[in-house]
């Protein structure tokens, strides 16, 4: 084509270009069936004046440009449960280090200071040019163990010839991670790894280890020191003191493979389990901060949003004990308690009356997680179809999604292959969209192949929480945003939401039966055309947890006969304890009689008395509508009152609420060890200077008995915990609290009538509000507090009275015993 036209006198070829030369079908990325209906639509129309076609072509060109407003939220893909590469792939403050090929490269969507791509063996390549050019003296080099294997043990020789000062830091994680967990070849050790690098003339080499102790270091070279993952911030310290080339080797089985292997039997799955006690949990997120761990989730409470450990997701990394706060308990020899539910009944149910038929080939677009077994749904369709001798394509676009990351397969079920011409579904072209991840589903390039006329929907609503959350401990999804742009996409009667995952999780004892729940909402509502003897036989085919999948899919057809039925079996049957969603009541008086009852369990009556007294000063002054403010104060005061000295931290243990709540999740020879960091008897990180946590045996939770019952020292002289800067900070705040809400009442109220009343109404309540991010525990808190202060500051500022301003005075108090610290 390219000899014999573009000359003169011959014809023009178009396809990429038109009669133009302008781009008319992109080279890039991937075409639509629609857009190149439209091109030709469109030429052909004009050659025939045919007015219906041109219309027909209107209406894809209309199809095509819709503007659909994006998310500012995106399913991006992130490091698995416990993956070493949460810890790894730290640096220093201040240090720079460089991306490569494998799972690290995603370390660049987390503030964590490292950049950069390159081919695969080019890793510090770039530094070898960049370092003669740059102020910068030294950088890290992240490196996986299959990259050195397949080519990185050449830019780490040639960095060795060059004398580059770089630190390469190799993670042996023991598998090709990010292509399915494949050994190397070869078998690469570590140590053969070491030696390699040594003979190769690196300055220093060091090993790093989650279990130091396994490792063989008569095998090691001389002179290669090894460390626990905790030193990993000093040994990097040292290392980019080094002049030359260092290598850091980080030796950590890849979580995904580890739970592969504990599946088989080949690896010991360690007897214990992480819980997080949620009567002690502030939701502070330090957790999140130091495990970077995805298992970590937000759980509901009446005292607001806390935290727990998804156990069907958690690799057992441990990392997150790390986070500065004493709700954590290692049980060791506790096993997950199965629901109750897992061999009850499945309510029976007849075939939909109304199913699609296959007149025409019919799309669905599956959207999920990686991870989660949406892929299978997929594959599950495409046997079904087989088995009922039908026509199938499918086209899965994973990308990273094996991380995390969003999954979308284009489906076209046929009633022969022949009917089916294009598999990837275009814009306005979908029948069906099974959405078992809502984040996913409500990509613009997805809701554009929805069509109001055509299309219907089935989406889990489980809020799936992004990475963002193990940094951001405030972050939510757009929950409602989400399920408004999807209702929007279709008809009213078109859109069908169940949380499938929260549900399965009850009735079967794992989220992973969700996908095949919302796949059984999706066959009862008469949206799949194949047969359920197909689907069910296709299941048994798959062969991985058979029962399990038949039944989530039962659960899913019974759910749309019977929902409340289901529901309160699943209530009933939840293994958790965690899994109902509790809500806050929004009635003042709910609150403050809920509040007050805690307060007297905390100190007294009197102290619960002082409590009601100033809310009810609040509530008989409060010039909010709707009693925003005296609300506010009735949630904030009892936060800022009930805080959680030691004496507090006791009785939560000691309470039969944290037994119950134990009982219900988990069943075993139960041994409870608590991550605990005691005044005077805390260690100090020689790195950071602050108190680092010990694990306590379950002898502590006697000695917790009577440190509860010693609450009544609490404020008085004899409360030798009172003295603490952490303890004068706390009842300092109650002070200032009180004195800002009264004061800024005064100073807004004598501002009625200005143009800016209603803002500085909702600025009162805002700053009756603060205290619910002074969250944690020690020096955590410390700095939350003094993030408040400062934020309190500015909202005082806004308001811009006489009055608001000599308040403003009373915030230093808190902002002072802070910046001491």
């Amino acid at each position: 084509k390219e000899i014999l036209y573009g000359t003169d006198n011959a014809p023009v070829v178009i396809g990429k270009q038109d009669e133009e030369g302008m781009v008319l079908l992109q080279a890039e990325g991937a075409l639509n069936p629609m857009q190149v209906a439209e091109v030709i639509g469109s030429r052909l129309a004009r050659l025939s004046r045919n007015n219906a076609l041109q219309s027909r072509v209107d209406d894809i060109n209309q199809i095509l440009n819709r503007d659909i407003d994006a998310l500012s939220v995106k399913r991006l893909p992130y490091f698995c449960a416990g993956c070493p590469h949460n810890s790894s792939t730290v640096v220093p403050e201040g240090s720079r280090a460089y991306a490569g090929i494998g799972c690290h490269w995603m370390v660049q969507m987390m503030d964590r200071n490292t950049e950069g791509s390159t081919q695969m063996g080019g890793e510090g390549a770039n530094w070898i040019g960049e370092a003669h050019f740059s102020s910068t003296s030294h950088v890290f080099q992240n490196i996986g163990d299959g990259t050195y294997n397949h080519s990185g043990i050449l830019a780490i020789r040639a960095a060795i010839a060059s004398n580059t000062n770089i630190t390469f830091k190799l993670l042996y994680n023991d598998a090709v991670a990010m292509t399915g967990g494949q050994g190397h070849e070869g078998d690469l050790s570590p140590y053969d790894i070491a030696h390699e690098i040594h003979a190769a003339g690196a300055k220093k080499i060091v090993m790093v280890s989650d279990q130091p102790d396994a490792i063989e270091r008569r095998q090691l070279p001389n002179g290669i020191d090894v460390h626990h993952r905790d030193e990993l911030m000093s040994v990097q310290k040292k290392l980019a003191a080094e002049s030359g080339v260092s290598v850091l080797i980080y030796e950590q089985t890849c979580a995904a493979e580890k739970r592969r292997r504990r599946k088989r039997g080949t690896m010991i799955d360690p007897p214990k389990r992480v819980f997080i006690n949620p009567e002690v949990c502030e939701g502070c997120g330090d957790c999140g901060a130091q495990s970077n761990c995805v298992a970590i989730l937000p759980l509901a409470t009446d005292l607001g949003r806390k935290r727990r450990i998804d156990q069907s997701a958690c690799n057992k990394d441990f990392s997150c004990v790390n986070g500065f706060c004493p709700s954590f308990v290692v049980l060791e020899g506790a096993e997950l308690r199965k629901p109750e539910a897992l061999d009850a009944a499945i309510p029976e149910v007849g075939e939909p009356p109304d199913k699609v038929t296959l007149e025409q080939p019919y799309a669905i677009a599956l959207t999920g997680v990686g991870g989660t077994g949406v892929v299978t749904i997929g594959a599950l369709l495409g046997m079904a179809a087989h088995i009922d001798q039908r026509g199938c394509g499918i086209i899965d676009m994973a990308g990273l999604a094996q991380k995390g990351g969003a999954v979308v397969s284009h489906i076209k079920i046929g009633a022969t292959p022949d009917s089916i011409k294009a598999i990837r579904i275009a814009d306005g072209g979908t029948d069906l969209l099974l959405g078992c991840d809502e984040l996913v589903s409500t990509e613009d390039h997805i809701l554009k192949t929805l069509d109001k006329r055509q299309s219907h929907l089935v989406v889990n609503t489980v809020e799936r929480l992004t990475g963002e959350f193990t940094r951001n401990p405030d972050f939510k999804l757009p929950v409602s945003l989400m399920q408004h742009k999807l209702k929007d996409a279709v008809s009213d009667d078109r859109a069908h939401f169940v949380n499938a995952a929260d549900l399965a999780t009850s009735l079967l004892g794992d989220s992973i039966g969700g996908n095949l729940f919302v796949l059984g909402v999706a066959y009862q509502k008469g949206l799949i055309p194949l047969s359920s003897e197909s689907l069910l036989q296709a299941i048994k085919l798959n062969g991985v947890a058979v029962e399990l999948n038949q039944r989530a899919f039962a659960w899913g057809r019974a759910w749309v006969e019977q929902p409340d039925v289901v529901e309160q079996q699943a209530m009933l049957a939840s293994p958790t304890g965690q899994q109902a969603t509790a809500v806050d009541p929004d009635d003042l008086d709910e609150i403050v009689a809920d509040r007050q009852r805690r307060l007297q369990a905390y100190q007294n009556n009197r102290y619960a008395g002082r409590y009601r007294s100033f809310v009810d000063s609040v509530r008989a002054a409060d010039p909010t509508e709707k009693q925003q403010l005296s609300i506010a104060v009735a949630r904030n005061l009892y936060k800022l009152m009930a805080y959680k000295d030691e004496y507090e931290v006791a009785r939560l243990y000691t309470d039969s609420t944290f037994a119950d709540t134990i009982k219900k999740q988990f069943t075993g020879d139960i041994t409870m060890k608590l991550q605990l960091a005691p005044p005077l008897l805390s260690r100090v990180d020689k790195e950071s200077g602050r108190a680092t946590k010990r694990e306590f045996g379950p002898w502590v939770l006697k000695l917790f008995n009577g440190l509860a019952r010693l609450k009544v020292l609490r404020g008085t002289p004899l409360d030798l915990f009172g003295y603490t800067q952490e303890r004068r900070m706390e009842r300092q705040l109650i002070t200032d609290y009180k004195k800002v809400v009264t004061d800024t009442m005064d100073a807004v109220g004598k501002l009625q009538g200005s143009p800016s009343y209603s803002r500085d109404l909702n600025t009162l309540v805002e700053i009756a509000s603060l205290p619910e991010t002074i969250r944690g525990f020690g020096y955590v808190k410390l700095a939350n507090a003094k993030k408040t202060s400062l934020r309190q500051a500015e909202l005082l500022a806004l308001i811009g009275s006489e009055k608001a301003s000599q308040v403003d005075e009373i915030t230093y108090h808190t902002l002072d015993a802070v910046t001491s610290n």
